[in-house]
């Protein structure tokens, strides 16, 4: 199986320790085409190859996987992108979000049927949450 894994960027690097562990946890369940993201190298800026460089690979890695887990937390307009793009092609997308007292999940994400929305408070949950999702496809 092939998982493209969607993460804050530019929208903030923050939550980079959580994204390298979401992407530990991922590799379990098949090849993680954006490991990328986890790596704690890897600055706001993005990478240095050109946006469009980026957006042309990005698509087409999302294009040729099975699946999109995004982590939508820390709001990012390239995730959104991505999630939009992955249920506008039928891909099965699962939306990660940790909820936090004044912040909140864009309905865009919410309000959709498109995708399933899990809430977690910590790396230990997600075990549970990849199971139950990969193993019931």
């Amino acid at each position: 199986m092939k998982i493209y894994f969607a993460a804050s960027i530019r929208g903030g690097r923050d939550d980079w320790a959580s994204y390298l562990e979401i992407v530990r946890q991922l590799r379990e369940y098949g090849e993680v085409l954006t490991e990328h993201i986890g790596d704690a190298e890897l600055g706001a800026a993005g990478e240095d190859i050109g946006d469009r460089n980026i957006h042309d690979r990005d698509l087409g890695w999302l294009k040729s996987s099975d699946c999109l887990v995004a982590e939508v937390t820390t709001p990012s307009l390239g995730v959104g992108y991505e999630v939009g793009k992955a249920t506008e092609w039928g891909k099965p997308v699962l939306c990660l979000y940790r909820p936090a007292e004044g912040r909140s999940l864009s309905a865009m994400i919410a309000g959709s049927n498109g995708l399933t929305l899990k809430e977690y408070q910590s790396a230990n949950e997600l075990n549970q949450i990849f199971e139950h999702y990969f193993r019931s496809r």
